[in-house]
């Protein structure tokens, strides 16, 4: 729910989230005008349903390019000599 308080000329915004249900969390970033308009291009023209889908869809691709990242060390260690061959879990410790 978003509301709008004004007294004095000062205008204040509120957001309620309810956490319980949504698990959702408001982020603001500011970004440089060339930037915000390549979002709000994608979103106008239907590459992406918001902007908020925008951010999401990139912070996934980041995250699945991190885990590569580590993937690819990992198997670059193991092609290396540097794995271990674990037996079973007590090879763990």
């Amino acid at each position: 729910m978003t509301g709008f308080l004004a007294y004095d000329n000062i205008v204040i915004q509120t957001i309620t989230i309810n956490l319980k249900k949504s698990m959702r969390e408001v982020i603001n970033i500011s970004l440089p005008s060339p930037m915000a308009k390549t979002v709000k291009t994608a979103v106008k023209t239907g590459s992406y349903s918001s902007t908020s889908e925008f951010f999401r869809e990139l912070l996934r691709d980041w995250q699945k390019g991190k885990l590569l990242n580590e993937l690819n060390e990992s198997r670059m260690e193991i092609a290396s000599g540097k794995g271990k061959v674990l037996r079973s879990l007590k090879d763990l410790r």
